[in-house]
């Protein structure tokens, strides 16, 4: 094996996350086909732990209307809030859906809908989408769970926030990582 570059990789290194993006979003017919590639993702025993949900238009109001409530926050703080899932013309949520199985843990279902929502980045993204992963401290809060759905099996892991990328959309910057320093010997 070779260090020289390949689509893929490059692909990987060409990611950031895009906190701010335009109101063009992705149809839902435009998401499909990521969607089926992203479930390439490693998943013991095929167990599709995970679905994904659209928040578009009155949706991310909800949802900011639930970051309040969560919250307890009144006047200008409130509304700060509330807007945060107005950044974005679409969210996608990433739910973990933990199933049961005799072999494959929970953690290792939550692990496998995190890829989904990981190569959904990287897709979003060769695609030409600004999309950011967020989460935040209401991600687990009753109001939020109301608000998506959510089953007593499911976890909400945070929401792709996901639009068009701009001339001056300035991409997170990224620091050079020492990957010596994470790779360790038994």
């Amino acid at each position: 094996m070779s260090d020289t570059s390949s689509p893929v990789k490059d692909a990987v290194l060409r990611r950031r996350s895009y906190p701010r993006v335009t109101a063009d979003a992705p149809t839902t017919a435009e998401l499909l086909p990521l969607v089926e590639a992203a479930a390439t993702a490693p998943d013991h025993a095929s167990l599709h732990p995970w679905r994904v949900i659209e928040l578009r238009g009155t949706a991310r109001e909800r949802l900011g209307a639930a970051f309040v409530e969560a919250s307890g926050l009144t006047g200008a703080d409130a509304e700060r809030l509330a807007a945060k899932p107005m950044r974005a013309s679409l969210l996608l949520a990433i739910v973990s859906v933990r199933k049961e199985s005799f072999k494959v843990h929970g953690w290792e279902q939550d692990a496998a809908a995190a890829g989904i929502a990981h190569l959904l980045t990287l897709l979003l993204d060769d695609a030409g989408w600004g999309v950011m992963w967020r989460t935040g401290g209401h991600t687990r809060s009753d109001a939020v769970r109301r608000v998506h759905k959510l089953a007593d099996n499911e976890e909400l892991l945070g929401w792709l926030y996901i639009g068009g990328k701009t001339a001056d959309s300035k991409p997170d910057a990224r620091q050079q990582l020492d990957a010596a320093s994470f790779i360790s010997s038994l």
